[in-house]
């Protein structure tokens, strides 16, 4: 059987498309005793809370036609834009965040950090650069994609 993000993603999907947003990420996730079926979307210009609402309106009636149930435990639903720092999945985030400023993630620290925020300045499907702020000085950096656990845009402060 088909894991929960799979299936809702197949059910979400059209909906998604046929309003002409553009479906961010899908998560399941236990939080303490709670489970949370997240749906992040987006469009141009952002998205407000209606059309949040219409897009869990419809894909909560789907998700009550199935049988048997593809989410046999109780869960929350939430549909949400992804926000200011929205996570960059797809290749077509990282084009999209050239020259923007984000926050990468490693599964291992590089020169001893885990986490470094700096300027996309390219990427390709084995590396990404980036100009960090080092003390007061910028600098290059090039990583390893296979290295970064997970990256999103980032508030510049």
């Amino acid at each position: 059987m088909a894991n929960v993000v799979d299936i809702v993603t197949d059910l979400v999907s059209p909906i998604v498309d046929d309003l002409s947003f553009e479906l961010v990420d899908i998560e399941y996730v236990k939080e303490g005793r709670n489970w949370f079926l997240r749906v992040f979307i987006d469009k141009e210009g952002g998205i407000d809370i209606n059309e949040c609402a219409i897009i869990s309106e419809k894909l909560g009636e789907k998700l009550d036609m199935i049988e048997p149930d593809p989410i046999p435990q109780a869960y929350f639903l939430e549909v949400s834009s992804p926000g200011a720092e929205r996570p960059l999945k797809k290749e077509e985030d990282y084009t999209n965040a050239i020259g923007e400023y984000i926050n990468v993630s490693f599964y291992q620290a590089v020169d001893g950090e885990k986490q470094y925020q700096g300027f996309l300045e390219s990427f390709d499907q084995n590396e990404l650069t980036l100009t960090v702020k080092v003390k007061t000085q910028r600098k290059t950096m090039t990583f390893e994609r296979k290295n970064i656990a997970k990256a999103r845009l980032a508030i510049e402060f």
